[in-house]
């Protein structure tokens, strides 16, 4: 719409401006569908949908017949002003193209495809059902990508503000698209492999606590091993990460240098600090030769999951009722898992006994046939969007399908259109303090370099709301940080790709911090101690890599450790930068 009324005071009087304003209402009515359509697909109502859908081709295809023509041939050849009418045609034809055709053909498939096929029934995954899905998915999803290359070669150097902003907001729109269908392809193509249609599959899965952080999440505490066969899942092992795994005397496997020096030697021989490096494919392979070494068995791959994702998955299975202890609800999970389990048990072993069984509950409740479909998928993406479950396969292919999206647990080696920085937390107190943790971080573009650089600010806020007194031991653990209800967490802040860390402070004084690098990422680490009740802000200083665009808009994207309360965050606004000199 935008484009049109930008249009409308370019093309001069005549037919050319009474259609413009006729495509503009086209695309008005247009802009209302789209929200209408969302929320019907969102709630399921297909067939709502498909009458919803109908209206809006009708409205897409008249804005298309009304930027055609002569008079349309002509805008577009005016000398600089011809630069908006190019863009707004070609936006419109690339709206009509998604609505005639990579919309009705996702609703299609919405259609045919029964939800309580995708999720397990009496422990068992209908593998027939996910690759017949699988080739109409990809076909769908090739659709609005080659839309969104259509929309990324619209010429927008020149054209005026509003022009742009069309693009942009299209654009964006369809990046979003394209990340629900992207999953969904890859989840329809990858699913019947590794649930084990080709051969049977055993899987490491971890839980992560929460209550002691680590860069991916939390320590490995209570662990199962899954096998998959033809879609049947069970748990055929469970046992505890510190009690069964243990401590190998050198690293299991051989450690970057890199890495080495950020993390010593402990990354590759404790279990429970394989994942104080927030790159999972390397926690995961860590772990995974622990396991070998320990009972004999090479697993196929690792699983992570977090007590907040099993509080998502409950909100699908219902209460489940955990053998010996309470039972679990989504709006309680967290407290009782992280919290309450420690002021009740007697020792660590019945921590982590508690862990395994709460995880063998949820996932045997998962394939009751009480379970909500819909609710569960949408739970599982929660959860896989948040980085609360991560998978490493040790099939290459299937590494080469998952590379790039939330479930790998990647932070990438080098950043796209917007600079992306890492803040992850790993406990420093050997407590279990984190559940008491309330993270925040405010990431703003602060300045521009001469040399191309733009230079990024992040806040980091660290709050504690642990009680002064009254928690049992196994809390508290060793107290590394003098007073044992003090947190101490290392803070690790990762640049940019290619970038750099330039300065510490808090309040307003400059702080040291130790520094490395790893994946192309420049790394601070810095302890922060926050006492019961107080809250610390560390101030640190970045830089990009030399933008090759650097009067294009951007805005900063931020990587974070997944936490028992979720992070506040602000990032932003957009800045651009000028050229440099």
């Amino acid at each position: 719409m935008l484009v049109i009324a930008t249009c409308l005071a370019l093309l001069g009087a005549g037919w050319t401006v009474v259609r413009a304003a006729q495509a503009k209402g086209n695309l008005a009515r247009a802009a209302h569908l789209v929200a209408q359509l969302e929320r019907q697909a969102r709630a399921g109502d297909l067939a709502e949908a498909r009458r919803t859908l109908a209206a809006l081709r009708t409205q897409t295809r008249a804005a298309r017949t009304r930027t055609a023509g002569p008079g349309w041939w002509a805008a577009r050849h005016v000398p600089v002003a011809g630069r908006n009418a190019v863009a707004a045609q070609a936006l419109v034809r690339t709206l009509d193209d998604v609505a005639q055709r990579g919309l009705p053909a996702l609703l299609d498939l919405a259609g045919s495809v029964d939800l309580a096929t995708l999720v397990p029934r009496h422990g068992r995954v209908d593998l027939t059902s996910l690759a017949s899905v699988a080739p109409r998915l990809a076909e769908a999803d090739a659709e609005l990508r080659a839309a969104r290359g259509r929309v990324a070669a619209i010429e927008v150097d020149g054209v005026l503000d509003k022009v742009r902003a069309a693009v942009t907001a299209f654009r964006d729109g369809l990046d979003r698209l394209l990340s629900l269908t992207g999953v969904a392809v890859r989840a329809a193509t990858l699913l019947p492999s590794l649930l084990g249609a080709e051969r049977p599959r055993t899987y490491l899965m971890l839980v992560q606590n929460l209550a002691e952080l680590r860069a991916t999440g939390g320590m490995a505490g209570a662990f199962a091993v899954l096998r998959a066969d033809r879609g049947e899942l069970r748990i055929v092992r469970q046992g505890a990460a510190a009690t069964d795994l243990r401590t190998f005397p050198r690293p299991v496997l051989a450690l970057h240098p890199a890495m080495r020096l950020l993390y010593t030697d402990r990354l590759g021989t404790y279990p429970a600090n394989v994942n104080l490096t927030p790159h999972f494919p390397t926690a995961a392979a860590l772990v995974r030769e622990m396991y070998r070494r320990r009972f004999g068995q090479t697993v196929d791959g690792v699983l992570a999951v977090d007590p907040v994702a099993l509080s998502y998955l409950l909100r699908a299975t219902g209460p489940v009722r955990v053998p010996g202890g309470r039972t679990l609800t989504a709006d309680g999970a967290v407290a009782t898992l992280l919290s309450d389990v420690y002021l009740r048990a007697q020792d660590t072993g019945a921590e982590d006994r508690y862990f395994a069984s709460a995880a063998r509950a949820v996932f045997d409740a998962l394939g009751s046939a009480a379970v909500s479909p819909r609710t569960a998928l949408d739970m599982l993406a929660r959860a896989a969007r948040e980085r609360r479950i991560l998978l490493w396969t040790a099939d290459p292919r299937e590494r080469t399908a998952i590379a790039g999206t939330a479930l790998e647990g990647a932070l990438p080696e080098r950043d796209g259109a917007r600079p992306t920085v890492g803040v992850f937390l790993n406990d420093g107190s050997g407590a279990k303090l984190g559940y008491y943790l309330r993270p925040a971080v405010d990431l703003r573009i602060t300045g521009c370099r001469s040399d191309g650089r733009r230079e990024l600010t992040a806040w980091i806020t660290l709050r504690s709301v642990a009680p002064r007194s009254g928690l049992p031991r196994s809390v508290l653990g060793l107290g590394l940080a003098g007073d044992p209800y003090t947190v101490r967490t290392n803070v690790m802040v990762f640049s940019p790709a290619q970038g750099a860390l330039v300065a510490a402070r808090m309040g307003g004084t400059p702080v040291p911090f130790g520094t490395g690098a790893e994946r192309h990422r420049a790394v601070g680490v810095l302890t922060v101690d926050v006492p019961p009740g107080a809250s610390r802000t560390v101030e640190i200083t970045l830089l990009t890599a030399p933008t090759p665009e650097p009067g294009v808009a951007t805005r900063p994207h931020l990587w974070l450790t997944p936490t028992a309360t979720a992070w506040r965050t602000s990032v932003g606004p957009d800045r651009a930068c000028g050229r440099p000199r």
